[in-house]
Formats: structure tokens, sequence, C-alpha cells
């Protein structure tokens, strides 16, 4: 088999690897780039796969730099199988008409103000048939049971920790009377994070391909963020200022429900206010609730108690944009969570557009923030950011609160990595900035004597 790299190589978007063998082409992941301008450009080149001729897409979880670009595949002749866990075909459904939305939105205030200087309309990069047509070639591939999605080529799923329904894949591949196999880590979670479970670990694989987000540096605990968290939204509530939560809409957004309603349980947190902002965040929720077969023991628990459900008196979803643009008059404290985590979109930058400039408001990072999004300006102490072209002075506390990260931190990477290690797999690092992986890949090469590859984009690895 060849694997080639055409995302997520010396970044952490837009990943895509197409795994070539005599039998049949198969791509794992199909992400849109997300960060700078020049990333979002990235999306409009497709890369150099014949979508005609690929027998079949597994996807290791929803997030849309691992689905996004599902439509474009369709609208350039794609019309094999998906291959999905049940709770990430719902999520990746949500995930496509959201981008969609987000995207004819954009565009046409884009293409509004092309047409005042006399310029051509851009055109998008899919549309809603692309889309529903993604939706309809999806599949269900179930955990720890191996299928076969193309000929000659099995797949297994474990659970990966990340998100609901995502995971880490084994691929089996049978050419030329041998048996070769690859695992790809997809995106790992942080030991012990809330609702899913911990991440699986295979045993055997004769390459590796895995994820290496923040392969040089570990998360500060988890118990000691959380009570970061209490003591800020405390100081918050006392100065009656609102507090602004850029959430990715899956995953972050009900860790962070899932923890404050622990607070409000035992007693640690006074009951407020918190406004769910993103139709994606309550369809999202609601899809968790419905997967209850992938919780964890405490979540499990957590759900028996009722503070989990949406229809309680101090958890508002406000769906639609007039809900949303009530909140600009509601008075603090309270606490608004909105897309998109890296502040690159969404109902979110409204809200720091109305409130940065107020010293009364907290801001709560609580997710990774690529370069050149507005959240990594905000986390490096810009003193002030643009937003709808307006510029803004930044007098909002903001608060980086690393240990709420759904990305396994270093430690926890090595050790996901021990079960696999005395097989010594050949070994490829990726979805991680080079800084990143480069220091993963010393400390693997000193603590086990595996040399890493450490592929760029269009990069080809043979098994």
């Amino acid at each position: 088999m060849k694997i080639s790299f055409f995302g997520a190589a010396g970044g952490v978007t837009g990943t895509a690897y197409y795994c070539e063998s005599s039998q049949a082409n198969i791509l794992v992941d199909c992400g849109m780039f997300q960060g700078s301008r020049s990333d979002e450009a990235r999306n409009k080149k497709a890369p150099p796969v014949d979508y005609r001729s690929l027998d079949a897409i597994v996807l290791t979880h929803a997030h849309l730099d691992h689905c996004g670009r599902l439509p474009m595949a369709v609208r350039d002749g794609y019309e094999g199988p998906i291959f999905a866990t049940p709770a990430t075909m719902d999520l990746v459904a949500l995930v496509l008409r959201d981008s969609l939305k987000v995207q004819t939105g954009d565009l046409e205030k884009l293409n509004r103000m092309m047409s005042r200087h006399g310029r051509s309309k851009i055109e998008p990069l899919f549309d809603e048939k692309d889309v529903e047509g993604a939706i309809s070639l999806m599949k269900p591939l179930p955990y720890h049971e191996s299928f076969t999605v193309a000929p000659g080529i099995e797949v297994i799923v474990d659970e990966a920790g990340h998100i609901l329904g995502s995971g880490s894949l084994k691929i089996t591949v049978h050419e030329k009377n041998a048996t070769k196999s690859v695992v790809f880590s997809g995106d790992l979670g942080a030991h012990g994070m809330p609702i899913v479970r911990d991440a699986e670990t295979f045993r055997e694989a004769d390459m590796l391909i895995m994820e290496s987000t923040y392969g040089d540096r570990n998360h500060k605990p988890l118990q000691e963020t959380i009570d970061e968290m209490i003591a800020i939204i405390k100081d918050a509530l006392h100065s009656k200022g609102k507090i602004l939560v850029p959430s990715f809409a899956i995953g972050r957004t009900q860790d962070i429900l899932y923890y404050i309603g622990q607070a409000f349980r035992k007693g640690g947190l006074p009951r407020f206010p918190i406004y769910i902002d993103s139709p994606m965040a309550i369809e999202a929720s609601r899809i968790y609730m419905s997967h209850a077969e992938l919780f964890d023991e405490e979540m499990v628990d957590f759900q028996k108690s009722g503070e989990a459900r949406l229809d309680q008196g101090f958890i508002h979803p406000t769906a639609t944009a007039e809900e949303s643009k009530h909140l600009n008059d509601v008075p603090g404290p309270c606490m608004i969570i909105a897309g998109s985590g890296m502040c690159n979109a969404g109902r979110i930058r409204h809200h720091l557009r109305h409130n940065l400039w107020k010293s009364e408001t907290s801001v709560l990072i609580v997710g990774y923030q690529a370069m050149g999004t507005l959240g990594r300006r905000l986390v490096d102490g810009s003193p002030f950011v643009t937003i709808f072209g307006e510029k803004i002075i930044v007098r909002a506390q903001i608060h980086k609160l690393g240990g709420f990260s759904a990305h396994a931190g270093q430690e926890d990477l090595l050790q996901w990595f021990n079960a696999l290690a005395p097989d010594r797999p050949r070994l490829v690092l990726t979805h991680g900035e080079d800084n990143a992986r480069t220091v993963l890949a010393k400390i693997i090469r000193d603590r086990y004597g595996i040399e890493p590859f450490l592929p760029q984009y269009g990069e080809s690895i043979e098994l």
C-alpha cells in the first residue's frame, strides 16, 4: 500500500490520507483546512485524487477538519460509500449542513462587497445537493468489528476518546499473498475527559500514523483547570459581567456544560443563566444524549441526576438569530457559549464585538487556537483586534484554560503509543505543527529507538 498525505502534514487541519493498493483505493478522512486566509484558499484546490476511481472513504470522526470536504468529493464525482460510526454519521450530517449555512452567509456578504467594487462573484465550494449527496452515501461502521470497506481492505474501529463517535482505525490490507496492517490514531482524547470513554489502543501494526497536536507539551491537570474555571466564573458573577466562551459545538460545549452542571449539583457554583447560542451546539447536545451507549460511567451517573437536560431553567438554548441578537441587551452576570471555537466565524464574533471593550467581560478560551485565528490573537495578548472591519480595544479579561483540550497531551500520546511500541511499527507523525511533532519525534527516538517519519503535504510512504 502507498499512503499519500494531503492534509494535516505539518499542520492540524485538512486531514486526508490517500491509500492505494493493487485492488482498491480509499481515503481516510476528507477534512477542510481552517485558520488563516491562505489555509481557507487551499480548500479550493482539490488534492490530486481521482474521486471517481475511489472505492471508499473512511472517517475517524465528525469535526470539520476531518469531514468538511466530503461535499467537494461528491461535487467532483465521488459516488462510493462513506464509512463512519453511527454517532459520527449523525454528527457529520449536522456539521456539513451547518458548514453550508456558514459558507452561504459569508458568501452573500462577500459578494455584495465584490459587486460594489465591480468585481466578479465568488462561487461556493459546494452546494446543498453536494451536502445531501455526501450524507446519503454514509454507511455505519460499528466499533470492534472487522468490516470490509473495499476489495482486499478491512477496517476495525476502536474508541479514540476524542468526541462522541470518534475512532482509531486499524486497516488491514490483503495484497500479493501478504497481509499488512496500518493503524490511524485519528484524534486521540485526553485521559479522563468527561462523557466519552477513554481511548483504546491497538497492539499490533506494521505502520502507525499518529496524531501529534500536543506532542510538545502536557496539559494542565484537568482538576486544576476545572478549579480555575470555577474561580473565574465566581469573579465574573461578582462583577456582573458577561462570560463569553468561544466553543466548538461538538465536544467542547458538552464538556463545559458537564463541568458547570456538576458544580451546580455539588454546590460549587450558584445557578446562573447560561445561553447556548449555537443551533449546531444545541442539536449536537441532543445527538449526544441519543447515544448514551457511548457514555462513560460518570456521564451515565450525571444523566441519571437530571442535570444534563437542556430544558432546565438556567440553561437557555438560543436557536434563532433574533434570540441571539437579544443577548446584547441581556445584563450580566451570564455565560454565552457560542461558536466557533477559534473565533474565526459564527455568533461568537458578534458577542466579542459587543463586549471585548468592557473591562467586566471575561473570555474563556477552552480549546486549541490555530495560528492566524482571532482566538489566537486574543490568547497572544493583542491590545486591539479587528472584527467585521472594526478595530476594537481589548479590555476584557482573557483566560486560556488549556486543560480542557479534547486532544491528548504529550504523556497521553506516549502512553497510548506504549501498547504498540513493542511491535515496533513504522511510525508516521501527522496532525501537528512542526515544532510539536519534532519534539514528540525526539522523545520517541530516544525512548523507543524508533525513527518517526514527518511527512509534508503531498509526500508519500510505501508499506
